[in-house]
């Protein structure tokens, strides 16, 4: 039978707006709903790694160069990389409809 939810106590709730199981995310691909993208540009880019640092969906990956190039697959085009880039070498750029 099933408890009316005044009746759960706190510890047999289910955790809510967490992550329960480590790199789940690379499961989904959750850049799809984005309105801008960042575009690097490397002749400006230092490679120091602060944009793959700061990137909240681990959307940043190193190239075989040493850059970090955004994976638009989980990008969902906050522009955090581009206000912490300490040199200017990321833009964001609108979406073209589809």
């Amino acid at each position: 039978m099933h408890k009316a939810d005044s009746e759960y106590m706190w510890y047999e709730l289910e955790p809510g707006c967490v992550i329960i199981e480590p790199g789940s995310s690379r499961k989904y691909h959750t850049g799809d709903w984005r309105a801008f993208f960042p575009v690097l540009k490397k002749e400006r880019c230092i490679r120091c790694g602060i944009c793959w640092i700061f990137c909240p969906d681990i959307a940043y990956q190193k190239d075989e160069k040493g850059y970090y190039i955004v994976d638009l697959r989980y990008c969902k085009g906050c522009g955090i990389c581009v206000r912490e880039c300490p040199v200017g070498a990321i833009r964001m750029e609108k979406e073209k409809e589809i």
